[in-house]
């Protein structure tokens, strides 16, 4: 989506706004294809005293499958970001600002960039996932499994034959 802001840049307090779907299933994280359906973006920029600002809200299903138990789920998520704009950057090295030369700004890769750094790093169905028993495999989130509990630790096990 292309951006215009042209208007937004020459006018003090002016504001401008688009809101547009973003198609994201063909981004691969993983081995995994995480957004089903497209990403919901509201763009906005404002300028107030003479500083753009872009301000994203954001909101999308994440699919993804648990890291403990391996359950898939999906999690409704909403991001807010911004970034200051220019129209010129004096040294290359700032990356405070986006450069916008030709007053315009394509703004599905700065959502694409945004929502990818901003995903958890670690995937759980839930924040007190119990994970999946170490000896069955059964899901503890469905129910406790008859495995022993007992950890013997494998370099004592020997001690264990002076006890029998």
């Amino acid at each position: 989506m292309l951006f215009e802001l042209k208007s937004v840049f020459q006018n003090e307090d002016e504001v401008k706004q688009v809101e547009y779907r973003l198609d994201m299933s063909e981004i691969n994280i993983d081995g995994v294809y995480p957004f089903k359906a497209p990403v919901s973006v509201i763009a906005t920029a404002k300028n107030r005293a003479s500083l753009v600002t872009l301000y994203f809200e954001l909101s999308f299903d994440y699919c993804r499958s648990c890291d403990r138990c391996g359950e898939e789920y999906t999690r409704q998520m909403n991001m807010s970001f911004n970034h200051k704009l220019a129209q010129t950057l004096v040294d290359d090295g700032n990356d405070d600002y986006i450069e916008t030369p030709d007053f315009t700004l394509e703004l599905d890769e700065i959502v694409i960039s945004d929502i990818l750094l901003s995903l958890p790093a670690k995937n759980l169905c839930r924040e007190d996932c119990k994970g999946l028993c170490q000896s069955c495999g059964q899901n503890l989130n469905n129910g406790e499994c008859s495995c022993d509990k007992r950890q013997i630790d494998p370099r004592l096990e020997i001690l264990k034959q002076f006890m029998d």
